[in-house]
């Protein structure tokens, strides 16, 4: 399993929950800090319904700064780190530190009498379920994404207060591509938390207590790299949704992604796919890894 189980109340309860907190908070903290600019390119990218030529890579890349200079190049590359900071220690600790109660529950409860040709394949699914609704819950967190997004692909907006542009925005708005972010988290994070745990239950074997710095690296590797995978269609129709470049109010999931293939074809679902399996695939393995050898190293 992902995290290890305590059995009973009290203060070997609450070490557990405040290892999970902290653990993933912390985490959260360290890839905002080092990742932020990678994220901005990634969602650049995706939102650009430009072909990347040489001639327009910087446009695209650093917007009303595609001229300046490297310094300002470089801040353009941190707009939005405010909201994302809301966001990303946010989801941080609700993914990373949730997702192990949830699986808890579903072992004590779905799965207690259940064996699916072992515990590696019974974690798998306890590990995959609970990381699916957990991804799903996600949404409600949306406002900050949306907001983060905004910053990161409209210059226009660089020097706009995050409250004015909620209320521009308004309820509607920041909750755009709300069911596209639902059916992708769902399927991304069955993928993070049940490949990560089918891995990582594989290299610990049946009597390691502990697992190892190495291990968590591979597993996290596997998990995450899967779910980049399995998301990126869906992330790319709710970056266009939540950028404003469809009109969220009148245009649906489906709409968006018949609209996408029409005028784009398919290989725009998997627009900055591959930057984002060599970018923000080590942001997602790092903090993943991070969070989950935190929670192993605060539970002690």
């Amino acid at each position: 399993m992902i995290y290890s189980s305590h059995e009973g109340s009290g203060k070997k309860g609450e070490k557990t929950g405040s290892a999970r907190v902290m653990g993933s908070g912390l985490a959260g903290i360290c890839e905002l800090a080092i990742f932020h600019p990678v994220d901005t390119i990634i969602k650049r990218l995706m939102n650009s319904n430009q072909k990347l030529s040489s001639g327009v890579v910087s446009q695209v890349l650093f917007l009303d700064s595609a001229n300046a200079g490297i310094v300002e190049k470089a801040q353009t590359l941190y707009r939005g780190v405010a909201s994302g900071a809301m966001y990303k220690i946010s989801q941080r600790v609700y993914k990373f530190g949730g997702q192990p109660f949830l699986k808890d529950f579903f072992n004590q409860y779905l799965f207690a009498n259940v064996h699916h040709g072992g515990s590696k394949t019974q974690e798998f699914w306890a590990n995959g379920i609970s990381g699916a609704f957990i991804g799903a819950g996600e949404v409600v967190l949306l406002p900050f994404d949306v907001l983060k997004i905004k910053k990161q692909t409209n210059p226009d907006l660089k020097k706009v207060p995050m409250i004015k542009i909620m209320q521009d925005i308004g309820l509607k708005g920041l909750y755009a591509g709300a069911v596209t972010t639902m059916v992708r988290n769902f399927f991304g994070s069955f993928s993070l938390f049940g490949v990560n745990s089918l891995v990582k239950e594989s290299l610990k074997g049946k009597d390691k207590k502990d697992t190892s710095v190495f291990e968590f690296i591979l597993s996290s590797t596997a998990g995450s790299v899967t779910s980049i995978l399995v998301a990126c269609p869906l992330d790319v129709v709710k970056t266009r949704l939540q950028s404003g470049k469809f009109d969220a109010a009148k245009t649906s999931m489906i709409s968006a992604v018949i609209k996408i293939q029409r005028e784009e074809g398919f290989g725009a679902f998997f627009k900055g796919s591959v930057v984002k399996v060599l970018t923000i695939g080590p942001k997602l393995i790092f903090s993943f890894t991070l969070a989950q050898y935190l929670i192993q190293l605060f539970d002690k």
